[in-house]
């Protein structure tokens, strides 16, 4: 017989077009921008915007990959079913999905360590373990209200956020026609060592503040119309993005000093500090408090997601993949996810955890790139197994750009980077835990539920024609 409904467990298709829009605006726009332009700064001096530059246009490339991936597979787990339609390997294709998964908790993490620092102190002193735990909490309950309701919570975060940066922006545009601040500090370079170093250091710093557009997909099974929405809001909302980005680098640099930003742990502060526009830091500090907890919010969403998405698949115990019949929510993946989080905000700084993920999803994206030219091979085949007007609807990347995506994201990942050793040895612990997992769970479970189906497309249903 042919099932006519969505299995009890299936996940809710309640996010449209313009609601994805949002949510990958809101998830780049965050912590990154308000917490790590100042480090930004150490590493380059006054042209902050060049780091920026560079960063999104490495992201705009591997994002070519996955506009075009997420069309042939829409599943929860995202760069996991990449990897294992490419690659065919259990191992590997595990290890994909751990590394996103932690790598979305350690970006949720270092946001709520982020929380703790100038922009709160501005308001009310509070030790930052106490208010990361806090912190992390709540956002575990927005979570588990439902995704529809998590994404209509970042919907106004999001407006609240921007509101921010506008404000930056307004603060910018002022002091440039009033002839203030040094706008030829925003055009210089400096750097101890090489200067292409230091823009490689600070293009892997920068990469962080944009992180989130990869996020996106592993919303793909609660997605209305993935094939045709994802490409059009993951491009349109890099491009917002970028540009918000780079107007709010410049006037940073032009209105602070280079040393007054690479010691700040709140940046955009410094700039409403030294603006002649009348605008209470105060208010400004909870602007930034609510971006990060946006960023905190989007990275759970998506870890959540993948943890359900691996544990459906067989790959980690099935308890893990329990869906709320009330919300339809992986309750047991928010519970897990959040545990790993507590444990991670009480171990770890800011700074050290931004760079976790940062070199944890440059080793997914080297090998989303990877998947990309490997599955070419097999295109014709999926191509005819699919129906027409699907497969015409299929966005498919330029052969150029998922192999410079790559190269990218092997470059960004090596020491060339300046990347402090104990950041490579944190994602070595992190990823280690994954092996350990993995073969506890290949021992112990039954075989019949510890291999699972192969990640990807059910056998005798075309990706994308789950029922809306």
């Amino acid at each position: 017989m042919v099932a006519t409904a969505p299995p009890p467990s299936a996940l809710k298709r309640s996010v449209g077009r313009r609601m994805l829009l949002v949510f990958i605006v809101g998830d780049i726009l965050g912590a990154g921008i308000y917490a790590l332009t100042g480090r930004v700064a150490g590493e380059v001096g006054g042209a902050i915007w060049i780091p920026f530059v560079v960063a999104f246009a490495l992201a705009a490339l591997t994002a070519t990959a996955y506009a075009e991936l997420v069309g042939r597979f829409p599943r929860a787990a995202g760069a996991a079913v990449y990897a294992q339609q490419a690659f065919g390997r259990p191992f590997v294709t595990f290890l994909v999905a751990f590394a996103v998964l932690m790598s979305g908790i350690t970006s949720a993490s270092a946001a709520a360590r982020a929380f703790g620092g100038d922009y709160l102190a501005e308001l009310v002193t509070v030790p930052t373990l106490v208010a990361a735990w806090v912190f992390v909490l709540l956002v575990a309950a927005v979570n588990a209200i439902g995704v529809s309701e998590s994404v209509r919570v970042n919907l106004v975060l999001t407006a609240v956020e921007v509101t921010g940066l506008v404000v930056i922006l307004v603060i910018g545009v002022r002091a440039f026609l009033a002839g203030e601040g040094d706008p030829t500090r925003a055009m210089t370079l400096s750097s101890d060592g090489p200067v292409w170093m230091a823009v490689l250091g600070g293009t892997a710093l920068a990469f962080y503040a944009l992180l989130g557009f990869e996020d996106s997909v592993n919303l793909a099974e609660e997605c209305r119309h993935p094939r045709a929405d994802f490409p059009r809001a993951l491009f349109g909302g890099i491009a917002i993005t970028g540009v918000i980005y780079l107007a709010v680098a410049f006037t940073t640099s032009m209105l602070v000093e280079t040393e007054t930003l690479a010691g700040s742990t709140g940046p955009l502060l410094e700039v409403v500090r030294v603006a002649g526009l009348v605008f209470p830091p105060w208010l400004f500090a909870l602007i930034a408090l609510v971006a990060v907890s946006n960023t905190a919010l989007i990275n759970m969403i998506m870890a959540s997601r993948v943890v359900y998405g691996m544990s459906r698949e067989g790959i980690v115990p099935g308890w893990l993949g329990k869906v709320g019949r009330r919300r339809q929510t992986p309750w047991t993946a928010i519970l897990f996810t959040t545990v790993i989080a507590l444990t991670l905000v009480s171990t770890g700084d800011l700074s050290g955890l931004a760079d976790t993920t940062v070199l944890l999803l440059l080793l997914v994206f080297a090998t989303v790139n990877v998947s990309v030219l490997v599955l070419r091979r097999r295109t014709r085949d999926d191509d005819d197994a699919t129906p027409h007007g699907d497969a015409e609807r299929t966005f498919r990347a330029p052969t150029w750009a998922p192999v410079l995506g790559a190269v990218a994201s092997l470059v960004l990942a090596s020491p060339l980077t300046g990347r402090d050793a104990d950041v490579y040895a944190r994602a070595g612990v992190l990823l280690g835990i994954g092996v350990v997992l993995y073969v506890v769970n290949r021992l112990f479970v039954p075989r019949a539920d510890a291999e699972g189906p192969a990640l990807g497309v059910d056998q005798g249903e075309p990706a994308g024609t789950h029922g809306s």
